[in-house]
């Protein structure tokens, strides 16, 4: 594991495992309150944070879809990176979802990242026409979906893919858009752990699914698949979603707060945290009170 300070990000921060340090939010999609979602969007921005996420669920008509809400947040900010957390590949066709990542990141100067899914809410997606499938027919289907998005989101000639699943049949890529396309997986079983390691650009588990106790376990069977597959465990970015922080948003609660947070980092390799809130108040304390401090304590 490798902790460097001053890497060559955009912020010019500290670096864990060669990735750059990352602070940002999961924001609830509320479709009874859209103008409130956009305004804290565009608040973590403006105080410094460096990720706006939305959850995905196409099914819940009390959310908004989450890709239209992330192009009008790119369309209201210049600076953060936007991704769906995650998106649910068991109801977004992978190549509209891939030529939909490819089109938002031209959009958006290459500020896109796509969070991706196997879909966990079966009876939910199986009312909005999703198919009827085993967790193992899930997995099979999602890996042969990220082969498409990745086929897609990558320039080069025709594709062609023969899946049980999904299929392609000398389709182009693109369009054409400013920078890779991270597909960061959110996993928690074993079997999904390591197709991480094997395909995926990042890992991004939830802290209500594994907690920091979990970590350790969960990164090595993610390391055995990439080095499986010849790669290095250190080309999976590891993220993690964690909760909304208890009362108490001052300096001593933020000291504390860094304090756990540069812990994981350093000892579980994590290079993201994206935090559950919509409440406008614990983002300005993130991005004013939390952020500099997380980076000092990893840099």
């Amino acid at each position: 594991m490798t902790v460097t300070a001053g890497g060559s990000t955009a912020a010019g921060g500290p670096r864990v495992d060669g990735h750059e340090l990352l602070l940002g939010v999961v924001l609830t999609p509320d479709a009874g309150d859209p103008g409130r979602t956009v305004d804290l969007a565009v608040h973590a921005e403006q105080v410094g944070l460096d990720v706006v996420s939305v959850s995905d669920h196409p099914y819940r008509p009390d959310f908004l879809d989450a890709w239209t809400l992330l192009a009008w947040v790119a369309a209201r900010t210049r600076r953060v990176i936007v991704l769906p957390n995650v998106a649910t590949l068991h109801l977004r066709p992978p190549a509209g979802l891939a030529r939909a990542a490819a089109s938002l990141d031209a959009l958006s100067g290459g500020r896109v990242e796509l969070g991706l899914g196997a879909g966990g809410h079966g009876d939910a997606g199986h009312r909005e026409g999703a198919p009827d499938r085993s967790v193992g027919e899930r997995v099979d289907a999602f890996e042969e979906a990220l082969a498409v998005v990745r086929a897609l989101t990558t320039p080069g000639p025709p594709v062609t893919l023969d899946g049980r699943y999904h299929h392609l049949r000398d389709a182009l890529p693109g369009p054409a858009h400013p920078h890779p396309i991270g597909l960061w997986v959110g996993a928690v079983a074993p079997r999904m752990l390591g197709l991480v390691g094997r395909l995926g650009d990042g890992w991004i588990p939830s802290a209500t699914r594994i907690p920091p106790s979990g970590l350790e376990a969960a990164n090595a069977l993610v390391d055995a698949g990439a080095r499986a597959a010849g790669r290095a465990p250190s080309d999976v970015r590891r993220l993690y979603n964690v909760p909304a922080p208890p009362p108490g948003l001052d300096a001593a609660g933020a000291a504390r707060w860094a304090g756990r947070l540069a812990d994981l980092a350093l000892r579980h390799r994590i290079s993201g945290f994206l935090v559950f809130t919509d409440d406008r108040a614990v983002v300005s304390w993130l991005g004013g009170d939390v952020a500099p401090r997380l980076r000092d304590a990893v840099g």
